[in-house]
């Protein structure tokens, strides 16, 4: 790529063992246009992350390596890797984004335009989510779906609207702006780092554009359900803000709406031939199947929304089911146990109402 005018933009990537990952990442950055450098922050990996980034430098000049040799006191593993890498890049943009995520080709340069011609000083999108495996296709296009319904896309990108929200899978910030804040700095022991950026950007008059983003990136947040039940134990209780009384709410929506009527038209359906009670049972079971079909509906036109394959609706009562448990997991973590543990790091649970 020969850097031209367009060459503004710096890209962070923080990676801690990502050997899976790190070449599809850098590979898909490297063919965008107006990329100024790729910064890869390689945050104490004890895999083959760094060996792979050492070939790789050789087929893209862009790119360039970090290492994080010690986690300062006060940081969040992620956040001062990306700090790390703001402080060296020099592009009039910062792209943050995951090492777990591909860009599409002409992804940048379609964004970077939108930002700049709605004079945005924060873009984000929410990727899409690959769901190779059953508990992905179960719990992830359920998790998208309740916090598109608490951070509204429409919402953040509102000026007149407090709500503010993005996605660190992909943080699209101009350099001024983000010096401006205090950068990642400001928001160093925050485990939910790209919620709080952008809450500080839009609270001194920034203005956010959030939106679905399967038509430029995708991203496979987890390779392992272990992997997957930490990672949420670490995100819902801040996304939800620390709000006990509306996570049990969240709990029960999804238990007595999504679950229930399905267990209830099974057992509808059982009874209904096990005793003499047929008329009684299958009026049941018509009502719960109803309601069942009902909220499936209304789950796949939100999945189709976010890029989801519709045909996911059949995985909403089991993906219900566990998401509701993982709430309550999330919750249990950050108010009990008092700490969370993430890619071999332990940080302390804020736990506050």
């Amino acid at each position: 790529m020969i850097h031209d005018e367009r060459a503004r933009v710096s890209v962070i990537v923080p990676a801690r063992n990502e050997e899976a990952n790190i070449a599809r990442v850098v590979r898909s950055l490297a063919g965008q246009q107006g990329i100024r450098e790729i910064l890869v922050v390689d945050d104490q990996s004890s895999d083959r992350t760094a060996e792979i980034l050492a070939g790789l430098q050789a087929e893209i000049p862009e790119l360039r390596t970090l290492r994080v040799e010690a986690l300062p006191d006060g940081w969040v593993g992620k956040t001062y890797a990306v700090a790390l890498g703001a402080r060296e890049a020099k592009g009039d943009w910062l792209l943050f984004t995951d090492a777990d995520t591909e860009h599409l080709p002409g992804s940048l340069e379609a964004l970077l335009r939108r930002a700049e011609g709605e004079r945005a000083d924060l873009l984000s999108v929410s990727p899409e989510q690959e769901t190779p495996t059953w508990w992905e296709k179960s719990v992830i296009p359920c998790v998208f779906v309740k916090l598109a319904a608490l951070f509204r896309f429409e919402e953040v990108s509102d000026p007149r609207s407090p709500a503010a929200a993005a996605n660190g899978q992909f943080l699209l910030v101009r350099r001024e702006t983000y010096q401006r804040i205090g950068g990642h700095e400001a928001v160093k022991s925050e485990i939910l780092e790209d919620v709080e950026l952008a809450r500080k950007i839009k609270s001194q008059g920034g203005k956010l554009i959030f939106l679905p983003g399967a038509p430029w990136v995708r991203t496979r947040m987890y390779r392992t359900f272990g992997e997957m039940w930490q990672g949420w134990t670490k995100n819902l209780f801040l996304l939800y803000q620390g709000k006990t009384g509306k996570m049990l709410a969240a709990v029960a929506s999804l238990w007595l709406l999504d679950v229930l009527p399905e267990v209830a038209f099974v057992v509808s359906c059982v009874t209904m031939a096990a005793t003499h009670r047929g008329a009684l049972a299958a009026l049941c079971a018509m009502g719960f199947f109803v309601l069942a079909v009902v909220r499936q509906w209304d789950y796949g036109r939100d999945l189709a929304r976010l890029g989801f394959d519709f045909n996911l609706i059949s995985y909403q009562p089991l993906g219900a089911a566990l998401l509701g448990a993982l709430i309550l997991n999330s919750l249990r973590a950050h108010r009990l146990a008092g700490n969370i543990q993430w890619k071999g790091r332990q940080y302390a649970a804020k736990g506050k109402e």
